[in-house]
């Protein structure tokens, strides 16, 4: 028969190889968890790295690039999402405001031959009006004493300049929106479009940049989609009254998974072969 204090010793043994398995284990886990911190440490300084190369990284197309510099650093994007997301009574006042969009944004890059060609016909048309004031004073009714006795046209009446801008049978709250939000981003287009000579930048930016805000009305209206059903089951589930929900014990220490021996009577301690099994 084992002898008390033998077995005393033996329990002590056993506690003191315990606890020294569990301090290897905790030291092993701490490494592991530095480790894994280290890595996420490197995984993200490349991810940042590649984002930073990214970040600067430029397209074959000046006229992209230029587009990418428009809609980043300017306050288009920002001024047609709060418009468009302002309108909330019903989808058709939506679908007003991007086709306006997109309308005036097309009409107004007008490609580039047909600027530079409206801008001499209007250098002509100033010449010509020139020509007709250095010759109107010989005409009988530019003389003081000339009595006009025919009857003055009645000035036409003013238009409202958001008629001209609207689309036939589209929705006017839509359209009026549009048409104040377009003025404040009109300028920022056509300066960046301005900047472009190359007819392949300019046909590049006119083309994407048309896309990329039909894309954008797109993702808006998705973001506007926030009425999800609850699924069948969730609505038709009744709580258990009986069958309180496990709640796990905050305070209490995840358990370290070593695993249990038993006290033989009689049998001689083998320290490696202990070790050996409480580490598997």
């Amino acid at each position: 028969m084992i002898e008390r204090k033998e077995f005393t010793e033996e329990i002590m043994l056993r506690e003191n190889v315990r606890k020294a398995i569990q301090h290897v284990l905790s030291k092993r886990d701490v490494k592991q968890r530095k480790d894994e911190s280290q890595l996420r440490d490197l995984i993200k300084n490349l991810l940042e790295g590649q984002s930073a190369v990214a970040s600067v990284a430029k397209h074959d197309s000046t006229g992209i690039n230029t587009l990418e510099d428009l809609l980043k650093n300017s306050n288009v994007l920002s001024v047609v999402e709060t418009g468009y997301k302002s309108l909330t009574t019903d989808k058709q006042q939506r679908e007003s405001y991007k086709n306006h969009i997109l309308n005036a944004v097309e009409k107004s890059l007008a490609p580039e031959e047909e600027r530079k060609e409206a801008g001499a016909d209007g250098e002509l048309d100033a010449v010509e009006e020139d020509i007709d004031i250095s010759i109107s004073g010989d005409k009988p009714e530019d003389d003081p004493a000339f009595i006009d006795v025919e009857d003055k046209e009645e000035p036409a009446e003013e238009t409202d300049d958001r008629d001209d801008f609207g689309i036939a049978g589209q929705d006017k709250t839509g359209r009026n929106r549009a048409y104040d939000d377009f003025r404040d981003i009109e300028k920022n287009i056509l300066t960046a479009f301005d900047n472009l000579d190359n007819p392949k930048d300019i046909s590049m930016f006119e083309e994407y940049l048309l896309k990329n805000l039909a894309l954008y009305f797109d993702k808006f209206e998705s973001e506007l989609q926030v009425n999800v059903d609850e699924p069948a089951a969730a609505a038709d589930a009744v709580p258990d009254a009986d069958k309180p929900a496990d709640v796990p014990d905050e305070e209490s220490e995840p358990e370290t998974d070593i695993p249990e021996f038993e006290l033989e009577e009689g049998a001689e301690i083998n320290l490696e072969s202990l070790i050996d099994n409480l580490l598997k």
